[in-house]
């Protein structure tokens, strides 16, 4: 798939006042900071499409962006440490919880992986939370430029050897770079294919 058109259509905190569910839609979520922004607008070929920031928690709303006319690409705000306060986090995983386990047209959550890193408590957290509630994802290791292949491996194994003490089958994995574009094609075709199996809910 070539993405030929990426356009902002809304930001919100009530799903009621998401885009219809007429559309295939796929989440992006991940620790504050784990690079959520920077590979959207890198499978976007658009720079400027999410906000970037070094600041941890910049994404505080559901983010809707049109792709190719055809199928949403969503931002949800990340999990983990912001610079905010409690009540705001605690606003944040309200709605976070209600768009991805109310959302008739989600077709995957993309959970973001920060790649340089031991296998985190959050991150574990969050995923068995989307298997407990049947929700499909896959996971992106991101920023897989930061580090040797030796090391990406070593971790990467990690992961997956900490999971399979939980998990019966590991969810599908991407490694991905939005420096170098590692992993577009991959993701992009894991769409496209992922679309086929759309059914319009209305």
């Amino acid at each position: 798939m070539k993405i030929v058109s990426a356009e902002f259509v809304v930001s919100n905190t009530d799903i009621s006042k998401c885009p219809k569910t007429d559309k295939p839609e796929y989440a992006f979520i991940g620790r504050s900071n784990v690079g959520k922004s920077s590979l959207i607008n890198m499978l976007t070929n658009n720079s400027k499409l999410a906000k970037t920031s070094g600041t941890p928690g910049k994404t505080q709303l559901i983010n809707h962006f049109l792709i190719n006319d055809f199928w949403y690409l969503v931002d949800l705000p990340g999990y983990g440490y912001a610079k905010a306060s409690k009540s705001s986090r605690e606003i944040w995983q309200g709605f976070i919880k209600e768009y991805i386990t109310k959302r008739e047209n989600l077709m995957c959550v993309f959970v973001l992986i920060d790649s340089r890193l031991e296998p985190q408590k959050i991150d574990m957290d969050f995923m068995e939370n989307l298997g407990n509630s049947s929700i499909p994802f896959v996971m992106a290791f991101t920023k897989i430029d930061k580090l040797s292949s030796t090391q990406l491996n070593k971790n990467i194994t990690k992961y997956k050897k900490k999971m399979l003490e939980t998990w019966e089958f590991l969810p599908q994995s991407f490694i991905t770079s939005a420096e170098s574009k590692h992993g577009k094609d991959e993701i992009l075709n894991f769409i496209e294919a992922t679309n086929k199996l759309f059914e319009n809910p209305a």
